[in-house]
């Protein structure tokens, strides 16, 4: 009886099952919020990186539209209750190995060459976040040059 009592308010308060599709402490939900992070720290959020960051977390997940949708609402959530990358990186730190984790830093430099230009806060956002994921200086910059042979031109819209 207990138990019903609790799967109903947990229905009536979050729907379906009560269970929340990306905990505090998944992967997917910390990647996300990282990429989301760079998308807004030069104060603008261009079309094109919004994109980048619908496709690559689709993809790289293996996400329907409506749980890319789902996560990078998350996602944003997230960034905008955190004080710090600490939180994001910790989990990604316990979470992904170090295929996974240098995967992430080959997104966040997608997302950041998405409008063709490289902001000085993104290019330290992704020092930041590798240092913290223990991504070495060299393979972050070969993942960037990797990347960057790839970026659409980069344009005047400073």
């Amino acid at each position: 009886m207990l138990n019903a009592l609790k799967s109903f308010v947990r229905e009536i308060t979050f729907g379906d099952d009560g269970k929340k599709k990306f905990a505090e402490d998944d992967k997917r939900l910390a990647a996300a919020a990282l990429l989301f992070h760079l998308i807004d720290i030069d104060g603008i959020i261009e079309e094109s990186e919004s994109t980048k960051l619908r496709e690559i977390l689709q993809s790289h997940y293996d996400l329907s539209d409506k749980e890319t949708t789902e996560l990078i609402a998350a996602a944003k959530q997230r960034d905008e209750e955190a004080v710090d990358l600490y939180g994001f990186t910790s989990v990604l730190k316990r979470t992904a190995d170090e295929t996974e984790r240098l995967a992430i830093v080959e997104m966040m430099w997608e997302i950041v060459y998405a409008d063709g230009h490289v902001h000085e806060f993104e290019d330290n956002t992704i020092w930041r976040v590798a240092e913290l994921l223990g991504v070495s200086t060299r393979d972050r910059m070969t993942l960037r040059h990797k990347v960057a042979q790839t970026a659409p031109e980069e344009t005047d819209s400073e």
